[in-house]
């Protein structure tokens, strides 16, 4: 019929579909059977230890508390802040190195470097930096915000070795937030207890200040004192008044030539001199300049300057003392611990590598190339 088109001829292979297919032998094929090699001959057997656990805070609180908040929940709360900095401490250079030092790392991850060379710890000219990358493969560490708990699986080519850097990084850790705890309780107490050492010395400077005093004036007690000099003025004036009325007895009985009436005046002179110079020694008594007078009403009012100032250093003292035990009860009250719910365990089989995953992968990843490289191939094929 006219107009109608030849059958198409049966389509063959050509050399475009044998280099896809040599492509792909080389893309895909050989290196999953590669890998499926060295996965199942060479790749050595990697045991698993999981360890978890959280940090918690201890509060002790009074017993109001208790009753009014039972509700909260017991045994403590998560410190989050504290599990965070344990969360990039675990994986970071400081740990790897202290947990090198115990157990040589380097020793346990390289005892298959000779048979399997992809996936051990090479150790010759290794650097601190290449053991952190090859820990950080190793020890997987899993940590949910939300509740504060932190999982880590320890991965290493014996059970026991296993088991024991996990033990080694639990012990390390719990170093970690008991230095934290004690970092806080110093910090909590630190400035209760610097002003406790400023009211101290203040307190040694108002008592040295004292024994000066006592030592240059020869006074043991000035309140005893002048106790003492006013209970004699007062003994004094009571001889005075009982003299005056003797006086006044006599002088109206006798003459004035009477030996009483003399005797009698000169009594009271000597017991009103007597009065005026125990008052000139309080610097009383008209305005006087005496010397001895001024002396000693200078050194009482020194004293009593010296007492406000000890009584309010001593107040301020006791104050402080009383801070300083508040802060220590409440720094007591307040630790942080470290809390397992999963002890290192002993892994009885291996689980890793993950033989059957890494080769699912590669060949995934090595189809996708290739289909990839194929589809740029035609692409460019066809704008020709």
């Amino acid at each position: 019929m006219p107009g109608t088109r030849p059958v198409a001829r049966p389509a063959r292979a050509k050399a475009r579909h044998w280099g896809l297919l040599v492509v792909f032998f080389l893309m895909v094929v050989a290196p999953v059977a590669f890998s499926g090699w060295y996965l199942w001959t060479r790749a050595a057997d990697q045991y698993a230890s999981t360890l978890g656990f959280t940090v918690r805070s201890e509060d002790s609180a009074s017993a109001s508390d208790l009753i009014g908040g039972l509700s909260a929940g017991l045994g403590g709360g998560s410190a989050s802040s504290e599990t965070d900095i344990l969360y990039e401490y675990i994986s970071s250079q400081e740990m790897v190195r202290k947990v090198d030092v115990a157990l040589d790392l380097r020793q346990i991850y390289s005892v298959h470097a000779d048979t399997d060379p992809l996936m051990s710890f090479n150790p010759d000219g290794a650097t601190i930096e290449d053991l952190v990358d090859f820990w950080q493969r190793m020890v997987r560490v899993s940590y949910d915000s939300g509740t504060g708990l932190m999982e880590l699986m320890v991965l290493a080519y014996d059970p026991a070795d296993a088991t024991r850097i996990a033990e080694a990084i639990f012990a390390e850790s719990s170093n970690l937030v008991n230095e934290l705890s004690s970092i806080a309780r110093t910090d909590a107490t630190r400035y209760a207890q610097e002003d406790l050492d400023v009211a101290l010395e203040r307190l040694k400077e108002v008592r040295e200040a004292f024994t000066a005093f006592r030592l240059e004036n020869q006074i043991v007690d000035l309140n005893a004192d002048i106790q003492g000099q006013m209970g004699l003025l007062n003994t004094l004036q009571a001889q005075q008044a009982a003299a005056l009325i003797e006086y006044d007895l006599i002088s109206e009985t006798a003459g004035a030539s009477d030996p009483r009436v003399e005797q009698a005046r000169r009594r009271l002179d000597v017991i009103e001199a007597r009065i005026a110079e125990e008052r000139r020694k309080f610097g009383s008594g008209g305005g006087s300049t005496d010397p001895e007078g001024v002396k000693y009403a200078t050194t009482v009012a020194e004293f009593e300057g010296l007492t406000v100032e000890r009584e309010y250093v001593e107040a301020a003292y006791a104050r402080a003392l009383t801070a300083l035990d508040t802060a220590r009860a409440d720094a007591a009250r307040q630790s942080f611990y470290l809390a397992p719910y999963i002890t290192p365990t002993l892994a009885e089989r291996s689980q890793y590598p993950q033989r059957f995953l890494i080769l699912g992968l590669i060949a995934l990843f090595c189809f996708l190339i290739w289909a990839i490289a194929s589809l740029v191939y035609y692409a460019f094929r066809d704008r020709k």
